[in-house]
């Protein structure tokens, strides 16, 4: 186990580029993936009836089908529709597309979990809607939905090993290929682990902080 591990430890420029491909597709699609989960949910409150229903068949949709079929359909499908990506492109897009769909769930939730009152009263002061969303509706449901997009980006971090299929070059990409390559599938899949645990305690530490900031700042 030791010369194993001290033969992974010969590839670790491979495994450190690898881990920042991972850790770039994954903040790319976070962030990619909350601005549009953040205008579905504002549309889905704002919008006519049509829209709504449209938005609603788009978030079920995604819900319930798996990232790994998305994501082909997305590479290999797009093609076909004049749809032509990079692999990396097609990644980022594909996981931003999937998480979208449960960031408009949460933003819709926390729209819900404002008193009627204040927006009502913010109505009758002559705030327009866009002004009610940022000043209003924003600032009361973060500490509310915090936690759960915080466990959000969290899935979405693990969800990248996905994109190894499409030939992304992220870690678990590059780890399978030195156990391929070495025959050591069970040390190159714990260190695998062990990177995941990093990436995820740093979040998760980074969501705990977030979440005081927020506290602290509305109870002003």
């Amino acid at each position: 186990m030791d010369q194993n591990l001290a033969l992974i430890s010969q590839y670790g420029m491979q495994v450190l580029s690898g881990f920042g491909m991972t850790i770039m597709t994954w903040l790319g699609a976070v962030l990619l993936g909350i601005t549009i989960g953040f205008v579905i949910a504002v549309l889905q409150r704002y919008g006519g009836r049509w829209l709504r229903a449209l938005l609603r068949v788009y978030i079920e949709i995604l819900r319930t089908t798996p990232f790994l079929v998305q994501l082909f359909i997305l590479y290999y499908g797009g093609p076909a529709l004049g749809i032509e990506l990079s692999a990396l492109a097609a990644g980022v897009l594909a996981l931003a597309i999937y998480g979208s769909a449960y960031f408009a769930e949460v933003f819709r939730a926390g729209f819900m979990s404002v008193p009627r009152g204040h927006i009502e009263a913010a109505q009758c002061l002559g705030m327009s809607r866009l002004d009610i969303v940022w000043r209003i509706l924003m600032p009361q449901m973060l500490v509310i939905i915090t936690p759960a997009l915080i466990n959000l980006i969290i899935i979405l971090s693990k969800e990248t090993s996905v994109l190894s299929i499409v030939t992304i070059p992220e870690l678990t990409a590059v780890l399978t290929q030195i156990g391929s390559e070495q025959y050591i599938y069970v040390q190159t899949m714990l260190v695998l682990s062990v990177c995941y645990l990093i990436l995820v305690a740093a979040t998760e530490q980074l969501g705990r902080w977030a979440e005081r900031k927020v506290s602290h700042y509305l109870a002003r």
